[in-house]
């Protein structure tokens, strides 16, 4: 068996900040959202991609890929969202199998409401502690990251 490539001390360092620093994050931003939204950080991933999506509308499918969970998991989170009236569920026109989310009025407005304490809490929490070259050295360093993940798939 070959022995592992260890990371060195400063490899070490950097990972484990980077893991506190995202569960931090997003622990953080959850508890904003659920607190002065009463909306949970997956929910309001999903419409904002749904807002983003052309039609508002995305395929079940693409939003598991999208938010990287299991289609059970986005299955469950879309049904919150129907429930609540942010999105409803339509059929795929051109695949009868298919089914599609789509935002709703409702749903657009909840995410119109909830954006700006959410934003707040970002740059509060990330940007207002980067000066303008960290906020681009991690903008590329993460997308390079994102870009080789992507293609190892």
């Amino acid at each position: 068996m070959d022995t592992p490539n260890w990371l060195d001390d400063e490899e070490q360092l950097a990972w484990r900040a980077y893991l506190d620093a995202t569960r931090l994050l997003l622990q953080t931003l959850d508890r904003q959202l659920s607190r002065d939204s009463n909306i949970s950080f997956t929910d309001f991933e999903l419409l904002v991609l749904l807002s983003e999506a052309p039609d508002r509308r995305m395929r079940m499918s693409d939003l598991a890929d999208a938010v990287t969970t299991t289609r059970g998991g986005v299955t469950r989170a879309v049904t919150r969202l129907v429930d609540a009236g942010w999105a409803q569920r339509v059929l795929c026109e051109d695949d009868k199998r298919g089914t599609l989310a789509q935002l709703t009025d409702a749903g657009a407005n909840k995410l119109a409401e909830s954006s700006p304490g959410h934003v707040a809490t970002v740059r509060a929490c990330m940007f207002d502690a980067l000066g303008k070259d960290d906020v681009r050295v991690i903008g590329r360093a993460f997308s390079d990251i994102r870009t080789d993940m992507q293609h190892k798939k």
